[in-house]
């Protein structure tokens, strides 16, 4: 049986990782792969991943977090976080875009919902990735305006509050369960979307989401065709 989605008055989104292609490795690996065995180099890139992660939960401008988050990942494997590596990093990001699948389903969602973007980043890097989607937001709210970084309840409670509505009113998307799905089913959103793009080991619906693999399915469950 198909799967289907309940009608929501706003589509939410994660932007990082789950419309614009991660491509944070394709930067960084070059900087280490000679200092490092293959095992070693899969556990850095988890263990930098999780050290982003503990330094999003404070709010400081975004640069800062990868800056700060090189320099951890580096002095735990006694590697040299050169400036220039450091530089590479928070400019390359610049110039990432949508992954292929999103830009012709997303525009096809949007004639039907108001799209809004809730990123975990900064305005200037929300500036340059949402035209990259081709499709009209309907709101873009980033940890720059919530001065937080999902998980933290103070990111979801920012854009609820600037389009004043309630977790009811959403249907969510993401390909990061432990970002956004995790806090928003305790914060009281049922209509949630994992859009399983490898990030995550597992899916964990018992936090209320339904795995999907690609925009199209996604619309196809909204009834979209």
């Amino acid at each position: 049986m198909p799967l289907e989605l309940p009608s929501p008055k706003y589509i939410s989104f994660d932007v990082i990782g789950t419309l614009i292609y991660f491509e944070m490795r394709k930067t960084v690996e070059p900087f280490v792969k000679d200092q490092l065995d293959a095992e070693q180099l899969e556990q850095f890139f988890k263990d930098f991943s999780f050290i982003r992660y503990d330094e999003i939960l404070e709010y400081r401008p975004y640069g800062e977090v990868l800056e700060r988050s090189y320099r951890r990942i580096c002095e735990r494997y006694g590697l040299e976080a050169k400036p220039e590596h450091i530089a590479a990093i928070q400019r390359d990001i610049f110039e990432w875009g949508p992954h292929p699948d999103v830009v012709e389903p997303l525009k096809k969602m949007a004639e039907h919902f108001p799209l809004v973007a809730l990123s975990n980043a900064d305005d200037e890097y929300l500036n340059t990735f949402i035209p990259r989607l081709e499709a009209p937001f309907h709101a873009v709210y980033t940890a720059e305006g919530a001065k937080a970084y999902k998980p933290r309840v103070q990111a979801f409670d920012y854009m609820l509050d600037q389009l004043d509505a309630s977790p009811e009113d959403f249907l969510h998307i993401s390909s990061h369960q432990f970002y956004d799905h995790f806090p928003m089913y305790h914060l009281g959103f049922r209509n949630l979307a994992f859009l399983d793009r490898g990030y995550d080991l597992v899916h964990v619906p018992e936090y209320g989401s339904v795995r999907f693999t690609s925009l199209d399915e996604i619309n196809t469950a909204l009834g979209i065709d």
